[in-house]
């Protein structure tokens, strides 16, 4: 079994290069992105602005050729230790055929870190090459002020992730429905105010879901799961006996297109391939089309699955988001309410 590679964990004096591979940031958003910058540097990080990064034009930073050239040359620097976009987007599938991944099996792993359409780069590092990357806040939410207890552990989290690391988070008490626009308020923090809780198909109310994680936002990943991208069966391959926890969340998909999402992926096989089925938020979750609700279109499939489904997950669009490092060994609980993941980065 290939091994599993945890990049060095960032510490004082680390260096974090910031480029959008998806998303760019307007200029309405620069104060905002000018905090988050700051809160690298505070936390003694060195930190190189890529030039993809402060514009933004038809949903992207620049072109797709320039995206994926300057994403190379981070990956292959090997005196960077994380790579931090702002936030995700809609095209960083463009960028992936051209990212030289035979190259990048030379250069020195990495920490790629965020959610959304990052996850699209995320799961294509961890299933080509076996490195772990983080699904967490995005770096545009981490700012000095912010004291949500998920969110604000983002940072110390990848500053003790390496292998041996050990750690559990705990379900939020609540998350954010509706924040503040970035723009009108640069300074905001999360407005954590919607009673949370996670659920399961169980009729116990309980669940256990082991083995190692791999995910990301729906969205994208319907369309690269069973692709070179996010090859399933090599996943299987790299983590042996331990089996796959697939983790994913709906940002945009009406829940007519999330049903027939979920459909497609059990038509190709892939909840036959995977220990367990985790999923968060549905940020879509009040849009009801044709007569049928996203919760009923999410469940009206996974309820049928011979595995575990856990849902309404703090991952996702609708924050906070757990830190959760693809290749590492989890464990996810749920047992009367009350829901938690351990992970172990061996």
């Amino acid at each position: 079994m290939d091994r599993i590679v945890y990049p060095t964990a960032l510490k004082a004096g680390s260096k974090i290069a910031v480029t959008a591979f998806s998303a760019g940031v307007s200029e309405a958003f620069h104060p905002r992105l000018e905090l988050s910058l700051a809160y690298l540097r505070d936390s003694g990080f060195e930190v190189i602005s890529g030039e993809c990064l402060k514009e933004n034009n038809q949903h992207v930073s620049a072109s797709d050729q320039h995206r994926a050239q300057e994403l190379m040359t981070f990956l292959c620097d090997d005196s960077i230790d994380g790579i931090a976009p702002p936030w995700g987007g809609e095209f960083a599938m463009e960028v992936l055929p051209l990212l030289d991944f035979e190259r990048l099996k030379t250069a020195k792993p990495k920490w790629l870190f965020g959610f959304s359409d990052i996850s699209t780069v995320a799961v294509a590092l961890t299933s080509r090459l076996g490195w772990s990357t983080a699904h967490c806040a995005n770096l545009m939410q981490l700012i000095g002020n912010e004291s949500e207890a998920l969110t604000a552990a983002t940072i110390p989290h990848l500053m003790h992730a390496q292998r041996g690391y050990d750690f559990a988070q705990r379900a939020s008490s609540h998350y954010q429905l509706h924040g503040k626009s970035f723009a009108d308020n640069p300074h905001t923090v999360l407005n954590a105010t919607q009673p949370n809780a996670w659920k399961t198909t169980s009729y116990s109310n309980q669940a256990t879901i082991r083995g190692r994680l791999i995910g990301g936002c729906l969205d994208t990943l319907q369309h690269l799961l069973g692709s070179e991208y996010c090859d399933l069966s090599v996943l299987q391959h790299r983590y042996g006996d331990d089996g796959i926890v697939l983790y994913l969340e709906n940002a945009e998909l009406t829940s007519t297109a999330l049903k027939r999402a979920l459909l497609g992926l059990k038509l190709k096989g892939v909840f036959s391939q995977i220990n367990g089925l985790l999923i968060g938020r549905n940020a879509q979750m009040e849009q009801g089309v044709k007569d049928i609700s996203s919760q009923q279109a999410l469940l009206d499939v996974v309820s049928e699955l011979s595995i575990p489904v856990i849902y309404d997950m703090d991952i996702g669009h609708l924050p906070p988001n757990l830190t959760l490092f693809n290749g590492a060994m989890a464990q996810v609980s749920l047992d009367n309410g009350i829901g938690s993941v351990r992970q172990w980065l061996r």
